[in-house]
């Protein structure tokens, strides 16, 4: 039976559901196969971008990465997100008509649905929103701590933290997904309701097929999902859903139906909310039907700063993504030229960089509702001109000398949107670990965030990223916690849309996203290289510089570690989703460090 809301859409001869939100795989070139282990290659050979000639790019002997960096070009528009249903519920979105906005809100809606990994209603994020006329909008609809939370919370009798913060019942604030996706659309959204959550709405009820990105996902956090409702709907057997199988969300499909209905109000006061309020309540949860109904997304001042001839609109606190970003960019900005991408030089200035600005990432942001933050002087070129002075080209200075010090997992999510009139939306959501805090809602079919931890749960001692965070970020009654998100959209002179980038991975969101940045208009690389061209990471405290292993050649390594620089080699350092302008239209390129699809929308 049609979706009453929908029945006004059918007698205007838009048809039905089905017909609305058909989302399945256009062609095999835009959703990838299951990612396998591939060799990429080592030299690029250099072609015109929107930013210049391309640079070529010779990677260290024996760089790889799981899969090689897979582009989609569309004059029509662009969705890149880590997961390829998704990617194709906002392709189809921009193909109905929609804009940006729409996309975006549908692409969010349906990673709720296919990537719950990350992907949620029960969560929050941030988003940037660029019309190519100018206007711009910054919405911060992080999570908010409970009424009943307090400072010390989680600390046990001996003055240790438990992992309350990290896993099960109290360790969530309040959702912010459902009021950012919904008020983004009430105020810039194009398309009715129904057609934009469509795509979401049919994948929920009548199933969607499992690929190997979503079976890995399951199969890894297989004990935390056990461990609550969530195993009646992602474990069959004790297992992963095979892959080619068919995951269908009854639950969750009843939900979205219902914010497609009444809006967000179904969620914040109506049934969802009586259903959150009752399973927390049973199962010692502190979050209140009365925290629900207080809850509001922040409309906020968008964070402008430049980068030579560039304008980067980024995320202003409660998310500290665009001042760390603007203050490490700030600081390089002072080097006539960089040093060529990963020699020792560059390596040293960027990691000096990265390890200053989250001094005071770390010592002096947090909710601005609720501390002040000194915005103008981080953002300052002047500021970090003293900043820049600091860095002894010859050295490493420890993170403990350095002013203003008091004394990781990649399980958010960030999708880039552009549509073929070049307004943008950069957008970053998360539950915080992977699977949230893992309770399971059964009764409404969506996971927890576990955001309490992203607090400063003790000021001064580590979180589980390992982030050493002041009295700025620590718990209060209705407090957003800080967050790492990054959405970003960068702007060429014109003022004119050229890139959208965001990432997923912790601290490492901003380092990342920074880099590809980087990449592309300081070092000239294709968005391709750019995305998969190692990456480096420093947060001050620890105090390591972190290098993708296999990345850098030996004898650079060697050199920092000369320079006292402590290096330690991982795997991998975040997961970015980024679109730039090319000649004709868009080109997107997905993570080729982790699943994903670049889409865009064919006639």
């Amino acid at each position: 039976m049609m979706h009453p809301s929908l029945r006004p859409l059918a007698r205007a001869g838009l048809g039905s559901l089905a017909a609305l939100t058909a989302c399945g795989p256009r062609s095999p070139a835009v959703v990838p196969a299951p990612p396998t282990p591939a060799a990429a290659p080592v030299v690029a050979a250099p072609v015109p971008t929107e930013t210049g000639r391309a640079a070529t790019v010779v990677f260290a002997d024996g760089w790889r990465l799981r899969q090689p960096a897979r582009t989609a070009f569309s004059a029509r528009g662009m969705v890149v997100s880590n997961a390829p249903l998704a990617s194709e519920a906002g392709a189809e979105i921009l193909r109905l008509g929609g804009n940006a906005v729409d996309a975006a809100v549908a692409t969010g809606f349906a990673l709720a649905v296919v990537w719950p990994e990350a992907g949620n209603l029960g969560g929050g994020g941030y988003s940037i929103i660029q019309y190519a006329d100018g206007r711009r909008a910054a919405l911060d609809y992080r999570e908010q701590a409970p009424q009943a939370a307090s400072r010390d919370m989680y600390l046990k009798a001996d003055g240790t933290a438990s992992d309350e913060s990290i896993v099960g019942w109290r360790a969530s604030g309040v959702p912010g997904a459902v009021a950012g996706l919904l008020g983004a659309h009430a105020r810039y959204g194009k398309l009715p309701r129904a057609v934009v959550m469509g795509p979401a709405l049919r994948m929920a009820r009548d199933g969607f097929v499992v690929d190997s990105g979503l079976f890995s996902s399951i199969q890894r956090s297989q004990g935390l999902i056990a461990r609550y409702a969530g195993r009646y709907t992602f474990l069959t057997r004790d297992s992963a859903p095979a892959i080619g199988s068919t995951l269908v969300q009854p639950a969750l499909a009843r939900t979205l139906a219902a914010l497609i209905e009444r809006g967000e109000e179904a969620f914040y006061t109506g049934w969802i909310a009586d259903s959150v309020a009752a399973e927390m309540a049973r199962n010692g949860g502190v979050i209140t039907k009365a925290d629900l109904a207080r809850y509001r997304a922040a409309w906020r001042q968008p964070l402008v700063s430049t980068y030579r001839d560039w304008t980067l609109v980024g995320m202003p606190p409660s998310s500290s993504g665009g001042t760390t970003m603007a203050e490490t960019l700030n600081m390089l900005e002072n080097e006539p030229a960089l040093p060529a991408f990963g020699s020792t030089s560059y390596l040293h200035l960027l990691g000096s960089a990265f390890q200053r600005a989250f001094v005071d990432r770390n010592s002096k942001l947090g909710d601005p509702d609720f501390v002040r933050v000194p915005l103008a002087e981080l953002t300052s070129k002047a500021y970090a001109r003293t900043l820049w002075q600091t860095i002894d080209r010859t050295k490493a200075t420890p993170t403990t000398q350095l002013p203003g010090m008091t004394g990781e997992g990649v399980h958010t999510t960030h999708y880039s949107v552009v549509d073929g009139d070049g307004n943008a939306v950069a957008t970053t959501t998360t539950l915080n670990n992977s699977w949230g805090s893992g309770v399971y809602l059964a009764s409404v079919g969506f996971m927890m965030n576990d955001e309490m931890d992203d607090f400063a749960v003790q000021p001064g001692k580590p979180n589980m990223f390992g982030l050493v965070q002041g009295e700025a970020n620590a718990i209060a009654p209705g407090k957003r916690m800080l967050s790492a998100m990054s959405p970003t959209v960068v702007l060429d002179r014109s003022g004119a849309v050229r890139m959208v980038a965001g990432a997923a991975g912790g601290p490492r969101i901003i380092t990342a996203t920074a880099q590809v940045i980087l990449n592309v208009i300081e070092h000239r690389m294709t968005l391709a290289d750019a995305m998969r061209a190692p990456r480096a990471h420093h947060q001050s405290l620890p105090d390591v510089l972190r290098v993708e292993e296999g990345g850098f050649p030996a004898p650079v390594l060697d050199s920092l570690r000369a320079m006292g620089h402590k290096v330690e080699t991982t795997r991998g350092l975040a997961n970015v989703n980024a679109i730039v302008r090319v000649p004709g239209g868009w080109q997107g390129v997905h993570e080729p460090r982790a699943w994903g699809a670049a889409v865009g929308p064919t006639p």
